[in-house]
């Protein structure tokens, strides 16, 4: 993913202009990360004894080009995923670097997990905003914020309800993580038509068929199927 900024003017073939580097779960090196057990012992807490990998991400957030468009808004990331129980999935997110926030670290609005999942739409943001990118239509702007300032190898485990973002990289280094959704393979699937999920599944659906030339019926349940790897005990579900 390349960011939106960048996209628009020359482009640079190099990590500047990278944001992300998504589903990495066939890249063998790469996928060591979802598989480490100082990982997954914090994870089968959250998920039980069968973890899918359903999500991963290499993150890169470049330097900001001037127009903001470094940041990542305040979203759930549970508005991405057709499956349930949410006490089910939890994610997992590694620094790489020191992460502060001159350079963008995690911001999150602490208790926000116990709530329900909201609306969520792409911000109106003058300097563009980056594809899927979308964000919380509603929530009170005054509440209380964590930044998470993380050395070098510190992870942080949170609740796929939980109302976070990343503020821009105003420095000229890179803030690098690395990233896993694990959910139970237990978890089941939902239709997400006639729910708020509807504009995620439009979006998707139609990548998929600009990207790679889909032409027979897909929902969003089947992208997220083809992404899933097991990592301990049995895939069940998922």
């Amino acid at each position: 993913m390349r960011d939106v900024t960048i996209a628009k003017s020359e482009f640079i073939a190099d990590e500047k202009a990278i944001t992300k580097i998504q589903d990495f779960q066939e890249d063998a090196e790469l996928f060591r990360y979802c598989t480490l057990p100082q990982i997954l012992k914090y994870v089968e807490c959250f998920t039980g004894p069968n973890i899918m990998a359903v999500h991963t991400m290499l993150i890169n957030k470049p330097p900001d080009p001037g127009k903001m468009s470094s940041r990542h808004p305040m979203h759930q990331d549970l508005h991405y995923f057709p499956f349930r129980p949410a006490d089910l999935i939890v994610a997992a997110w590694t620094a790489m670097e020191r992460v502060d926030r001159s350079n963008g670290c995690l911001v999150v609005l602490p208790g926000t997990h116990k709530g329900s999942l909201k609306q969520h739409d792409y911000p109106e943001w003058e300097g563009g905003v980056n594809k899927m990118y979308h964000g919380v239509r509603d929530y009170d702007a005054n509440q209380p914020r964590v930044h998470l300032e993380m050395e070098k190898g510190d992870t942080v485990f949170f609740h796929p309800l939980l109302i976070h973002g990343s503020g821009a990289n105003q420095t000229q280094g890179f803030r690098k993580a690395i990233s896993c959704h694990f959910a139970s393979a237990d978890c089941h699937y939902i239709d997400v038509k006639g729910t708020s999920q509807e504009n995620i599944e439009r979006e998707v659906l139609e990548i998929a068929r600009k990207k790679y030339g889909v032409t027979v019926p897909i929902t969003l349940k089947d992208t997220w199927m083809i992404r899933g790897r097991l990592v301990k005990g049995e895939r069940i579900n998922l």
